[in-house]
């Protein structure tokens, strides 16, 4: 192995076959700052971002931020933040350099620099993937959570705040007290009507500052609604000792996507924005039956293959999607009842999109854990699965996978998988879930109640619904006595028959 990395000084011998930068990077300057750069901004809105800059646009540079953690930067900074972005399907790979990032704030290490970047004139766009958590909401509610820590922490610590809501709303507030206007906030995460959300997050947080600062804020600022679709599993050492042999450097900031890629954003920008559209992007009025069918069968699929597959023992999506029963539980929940509760906007055709979600699903280059999936659970599945499950009963629709998805979800927060084996969940509510599962672990009814009763996630209007109640207490009876993958062949079979 060569102890080269990649950066400016290597990037010339890197093979011909990995395309690279074709403009001058140091021409670029910055016009949109992300708040949260993860792997999936690397894989999504960087790659769109490079090629508006491909395109002439030098304007619109990145400066990136972590929130949390200073990984993200300790691996892109030796490298230039120079990175690798590697599609990988069935039929091979290709890779190409990433250049757009231009810098990167630590902010635990300094908000002060975070703060004095997002109050710069130059600074047009504020985007976001910061995942449900971030917004400091409540999910059953939609309301911002003003007695969250960090909220707390932000409200009585201006000039060094912890959430992108403080970050955010101080900055405009710097902005306003100089004179210079506003900008686009963009959110990128998995939510529906993001942009709304986000809004409403921002203009609370500001209320809470300041009545005057609120309506400047609503008078300077757009929020516009997104929806962003690509599969992009966390990078393993593995993925990057292979690339190093490919590429003759080594990237530890290497990302791993899919070759499918979708964003579709309002049109809503109160001070210009970059050319993503010659890049891809579907600029619409409205997000909304995009988002719905993306958050309803994308991502309420992937929830269900995670959450089953994990506790019959598939370490990845690819590897539950190969066992027949499961293969076809996918599409079954597809098409009789994830794509009942959504409209597909005029020239959408929304068979090929369930095919198309199959095919991703089974990518065998695409070593998506369903561990990763999982995590987080409580905050996702009221957008992934609620929202279907209220429009099934009251239109009297298939409710029978939905409950099954549930009762699987329920059995994983309990913390045990099929074969006896610990889970490490990964959720901001796993403690009380895990209550809830143990003190009814024996007893599936009142374990089902336990759970419609729970507001957090559940909100207050399915706790007394009888056929709801009973269809997730078959299958918490039916899961407890034969396991996942016994349950799912022997709901296939009857299908079928």
């Amino acid at each position: 192995m060569t102890e080269k990395i990649l950066n400016n000084h290597t990037l010339e011998q890197l093979p011909a076959s990995v395309t690279r930068p074709g403009y001058d990077r140091n021409a670029v300057t910055p016009g949109i700052v992300h708040l949260g750069t993860g792997a999936f901004h690397r894989a999504h809105q960087a790659r769109y971002t490079e090629e508006v800059l491909e395109n002439g646009e030098t304007g619109w540079g990145i400066i990136g931020s972590s929130l949390r953690s200073p990984t993200v930067r300790d691996q892109l900074a030796p490298q230039d933040y120079l990175y690798s972005l590697v599609e990988k399907g069935n039929d091979g790979e290709k890779i190409r350099v990433i250049g757009c990032i231009q810098d990167l704030h630590v902010a635990p290490e300094s908000p002060r620099a975070l703060l004095d970047t997002l109050a710069r004139d130059e600074i047009r766009v504020v985007s976001l993937t910061i995942t449900e958590k971030g917004y400091c909401h409540d999910p059953a509610t939609g309301n911002l959570n003003l007695d969250h820590p960090d909220i707390r922490h932000d409200l009585d610590n201006p000039q060094a705040p912890k959430s992108a809501l403080g970050f955010i709303v101080y900055a405009l507030r710097e902005r306003m007290e100089k004179g210079l206007p506003g900008f686009t906030l963009l959110s990128c995460d998995n939510l529906p009507s993001n942009g709304k959300l986000l809004e409403q997050m921002v203009s609370g947080f500001a209320r809470a500052v300041d009545s005057g600062l609120a309506q400047w804020v609503a008078e300077n600022t757009s929020c516009p609604c997104t929806m962003i679709d690509r599969i992009v599993p966390a990078t393993t050492d593995a993925d990057r000792d292979a690339l190093e042999k490919t590429l003759g450097v080594r990237d530890n900031a290497a990302v791993m996507a899919e070759p499918f890629t979708q964003w579709v954003v309002e049109d809503n920008f109160v001070r210009g924005r970059p050319g993503w559209e010659k890049a891809g992007v579907t600029f619409v009025d409205d997000v909304e039956p995009y988002e719905w069918i993306k958050l309803r069968l994308l991502n309420g699929c992937h929830s269900l293959l995670a959450y089953s597959g994990y506790l019959a023992g598939f370490e990845t999506v690819a590897d539950v999607m190969a066992e027949p029963a499961f293969a076809a539980l996918a599409k079954q929940f597809l098409a009789n009842e994830a794509s009942a509760a959504v409209e597909a906007p005029e020239g959408f055709d929304l068979q090929h999109y369930q095919q198309q979600l199959l095919e991703r699903f089974s990518n065998r280059a695409l070593r998506h854990r369903t561990w990763q999936i999982a995590m987080d659970g409580s905050q996702k599945i009221p957008q992934r699965w609620l929202g279907t499950l209220r429009h099934q009963l009251e239109n009297g629709g298939a409710i029978d996978l939905l409950t099954f998805a549930l009762a699987c979800w329920i059995r994983y927060v309990g913390a045990e998988d099929d074969a006896g084996k610990p889970i490490e969940v990964s959720d901001p509510l796993a403690v009380e879930l895990k209550a809830l599962c143990d003190r009814h672990r024996d007893t599936p009814r009142e374990l089902a109640d336990a759970f419609l009763a729970y507001t957090p996630v559940f909100g207050s209007d399915l706790r007394y619904n009888q056929r709801l109640q009973e269809a997730l207490t078959n299958w918490l009876t039916t899961l407890g006595s034969q396991g996942v993958l016994k349950s799912v062949r022997m709901q296939m079979q009857t299908s079928v028959a």
